[in-house]
């Protein structure tokens, strides 16, 4: 009982915190404080906050095996060699390509001037590769966001990252990764309406289906860059309405509405308004339809089980985390500065409230 008394403060306190101050360090202290002081890992079997992995959505014991020795060897071949070994397999692929490129921009920005040595060896020693082409555009586009949108390198460092994208589509015909990662570049560097669309019509011919490229078109849609919150909406729908068979694009409502949430909010009634019900609702057919291999499923989980805890459905939050969890490098704990206690603490905050025998799932 004990526990459990422990478990419902906390709740109390971080269902006031998590909506009002989701994206303020002091918020985000407040949360991570909660998670250390009970964390639910011992009876309900999940991972301990310490050992949640922080690099990756869900499991991929290769990719991981590769960080691994990047880190211990700085030897770029085994990433040229997964890559190589990924080949057509596009939603994996470019999952794979976006952690390499994220493991090389933080290693350098741990070690400027140092870090990320095995990428610029890469390109030296095998120019041709065009694994090593599409990481290394994606890496110049996390350096672009990086120094920031004001920054004055910001255009020069997107414009290089569209001349290697460029390289990489000669290297590879008939790819789609170079313009998946083209639709970053667009949205920083501005791309005209006209512009954009042609390159979404190609990327669209090459891989239609593709939930990572939606994600980053969406972006550009968004009321922050070049649309607003109903061009955003349309995006969304229409491509979830039109997905075929096994797909994950009915889950892509739900990131537009987590793309256009208020920055602060206190209404509990917004997670059970009908607009999110129904972003909720297509999220979960989508991850109930897709294959349980699906590399982007456990980025719909992740995202679900937040809006899940958020709309105190949390036997239906748990659920998800307990197909994630060991692994917190996904929207929305990956916008935290500490990403694993973020998780950590929504994760308790489901176990309060499942403990507490609110949010059994709703029909």
């Amino acid at each position: 009982m004990e526990l459990l008394f422990a478990l419902l403060a906390i709740a109390l306190i971080a269902w006031v915190a998590v909506p009002l101050l989701r994206r303020a360090r002091g918020g985000r202290e407040v949360l991570q404080s909660n998670a250390r002081a009970v964390d639910p890992a011992g009876s309900y079997g999940f991972v301990p906050l310490d050992e949640l992995d922080v690099r990756l959505p869900g499991p991929d014991p290769q990719l991981a095996e590769v960080l691994q020795e990047l880190q211990e060897d700085q030897d770029w071949q085994a990433a040229s060699r997964l890559l190589a070994l990924t080949d057509d397999e596009w939603e994996l692929r470019w999952q794979r390509v976006q952690t390499l490129a994220g493991a090389a921009a933080f290693e350098l920005a741990r070690a400027p001037g140092e870090g990320g040595a095995w990428l610029r060896t890469w390109r030296a020693e095998k120019p041709k590769d065009v694994g090593g082409a599409e990481v290394h555009a994606e890496f110049l586009v996390r350096q672009a966001w990086m120094a920031g949108v004001g920054a004055a390198e910001f255009p020069v460092i997107l414009e290089e990252a569209k001349k290697v994208c460029a390289e990489a589509a000669m290297l590879a015909p008939g790819s789609p990764m170079p313009y998946i990662i083209e639709l970053a570049i667009a949205r920083g560097a501005h791309y005209r309406e006209a512009d954009f669309e042609e390159l979404w019509h190609t990327v669209e011919q090459r891989a239609g289906d593709h939930m990572g490229a939606h994600l980053a078109a969406l972006q550009y849609a968004c009321e922050k860059w070049h649309g607003s919150r109903e061009a955003a909406y349309d995006f969304a729908q229409r491509a979830a309405s039109s997905a075929g068979p096994g797909t994950l694009l009915p889950a892509l409502p739900l990131f537009a509405v987590w793309e256009h949430l208020p920055e602060a909010n206190l209404v509990r009634g917004l997670y059970e308004g009908e607009v999110v019900r129904q972003a909720i609702e297509g999220a979960q057919y989508a991850v109930h339809h897709a294959p349980a291999d699906h590399p982007m499923l456990p980025h719909v989980r992740h995202l679900l089980a937040c809006f899940l805890v958020r709309a105190e459905r949390y036997e239906e939050a748990l659920e998800q985390m307990r197909h994630v969890d060991g692994y917190v490098g996904a929207l929305p704990w990956s916008l935290s500065e500490q990403p694993a206690a973020e998780y950590a603490a929504y994760r308790a905050l489901a176990v309060a409230g499942y403990e507490g025998g609110r949010g059994a799932a709703l029909k």
